[in-house]
């Protein structure tokens, strides 16, 4: 762990295991082609270094939600196909054109604008098929085939982790008929969980986001992808209490007989979540160790009462995502999804990264 900051958080990234990760949907989908959704920080793991180590793997096209990330990424991509999700407004044309950055367009203004900056680059036509989200609506989608000639035509699954949803194959039935109106135009309907509904949802472009970063696409069932991210915090101190004593705020943990507690530097100011609080784990050695009281800004505690004494001491590191508790399990235990547990991981934390140069 870091040596410089012996006091905070680590997130530590496999970039090698998330270029397995592609590499493993690439043949899945094949002869389909991945592109790769790196918004909101590759989902907080880091967008640059991903994004590098996705392009090294063959990954020629990524998904950003805003402008200013599809910049940042260019840096380091100059030759790959960045979209941005968000679309377009005329103030940004000169940084769409001067970067060569595609828009995701989802309304008739932002075509209208699009197409009136006369920008020579590449775009996506976003339309929505039963999300009720961001797209084109199906007659607007008709209006516009008339005159605009995306490059990529896009939508997007809502209940795709469920492969028995009715709600698949009515948005795929009506995506392939918007699709029939844009015969030039690529067509890319799965995000993560769509690559597992088989190929008849696959169309010509795929684009993961959770599964490139070890999430379970499925919301059952054993998870495909393989874990690219562990999370650990320090030790600060190890104390005793007995019967009768609280732990935290509100004292909403009573010890019912002697315990050691450990006090890690972790809290909610670093995305741990406070529905954690009495209800997750963290490991130490290996051992479960329940939270105990309240998860606070800053600090966590963690009932070690069965880890040996040598094994659980000032500087251990405990995990929370890891081998031993993956990020899907951590986010059961908040009541909430992988999604947000990594994208709440604060700048606080200290990323470092492993399995190829970042």
């Amino acid at each position: 762990m870091s040596q410089a900051s012996p006091t905070r958080p680590v997130l530590t990234v496999d970039l090698l295991a998330i270029a397995e990760n592609f590499r493993m949907i690439r043949s899945a989908v094949a002869p389909a082609e991945v592109a790769a959704a790196v918004k909101a920080d590759a989902y907080g793991l880091g967008a640059r270094p991903v994004a590098r180590a996705l392009a090294a793997a063959g990954c020629k096209a990524f998904f950003v939600a805003h402008m200013e990330e599809a910049l940042d990424l260019r840096q380091d991509l100059p030759q790959a196909t960045i979209f941005v999700l968000h679309g377009f407004v005329a103030s940004q044309a000169v940084p769409f054109a001067t970067h060569k950055l595609s828009p995701v367009i989802s309304s008739l203004p932002q075509l209208e604008a699009w197409l009136g900056a006369g920008i020579p680059i590449p775009y996506a036509l976003h339309v929505d098929t039963g999300m009720s989200r961001l797209g084109l609506s199906l007659a607007e989608a008709q209006t516009a085939s008339n005159f605009a000639r995306p490059t990529l035509l896009v939508s997007h699954l809502a209940c795709a982790d469920d492969a028995t949803d009715p709600h698949n194959l009515a948005q795929l039935t009506a995506f392939k008929t918007v699709a029939r109106r844009f015969p030039h135009a690529w067509t890319s309907l799965d995000a993560s969980s769509g690559c597992f509904l088989g190929p008849e949802y696959t169309c010509d472009l795929v684009r993961p986001g959770i599964a490139l970063y070890g999430g379970n696409p499925r919301k059952s069932g054993e998870n495909p992808m393989r874990g690219v991210a562990t999370l650990t915090a320090p030790i600060l101190q190890v104390r005793s209490i007995d019967r009768g004593d609280t732990v935290g705020y509100g004292a909403t943990y009573e010890a019912s007989g002697p315990r050691r507690l450990a006090v890690a530097a972790l809290g909610y100011a670093d995305g741990l979540m406070r529905t954690l609080s009495n209800r997750g784990h963290g490991f130490v050695g290996g051992i479960r160790c329940p939270i105990v009281g309240r998860v606070s800004m800053d600090l966590v505690t963690l009932d070690i009462s069965e880890c040996p004494p040598a094994a659980a001491t000032p500087g251990t590191h405990v995990e929370f995502i890891g081998p031993s508790q993956p990020v899907d399990e951590l986010a059961r235990s908040a009541g909430t999804l992988a999604y947000e547990v990594f994208t709440r991981l604060g700048p606080r934390i200290i990323r470092q990264y492993t399995g190829t140069q970042a």
